[in-house]
């Protein structure tokens, strides 16, 4: 992975980040593999939440809460059409804004 100068300094500790992969793998394969780590429990809470999604999140914490990059390339449902008008509103009879019930 190619990181400009500027963000070489801002790596995260590679041993923390081994470690905290580390957990996140073991929590998902404890939820994944045993069904009493997908309960409650009465001290903790749900077990799932502290298992897979703390640290995932302690994780995203570490590098600073990066987002992914979006890719430039809109669907074709969602890119603006070049060249038509806008809609125009139909001129006709108007509603009043409260009718009377009947």
């Amino acid at each position: 992975m190619h990181l400009p100068a500027q963000d070489a300094s801002a790596l995260p500790d590679p041993r923390l980040e081994h470690a905290l992969r580390q957990c996140i793998a073991i929590g998902l394969l404890l939820v994944l593999v045993l069904p009493a780590a997908r309960g409650a429990s009465t001290w903790f809470g749900a077990l799932p939440m502290w298992l897979v999604a703390m640290p995932l999140v302690s994780w995203w914490a570490l590098h600073r809460f990066r987002l992914p990059r979006r890719s430039r390339v809109l669907p074709e449902s969602r890119r603006r059409r070049r060249g038509t008008a806008q809609a125009r509103r139909r001129q006709g009879r108007t509603r009043p804004a409260f009718a009377r019930a009947a």
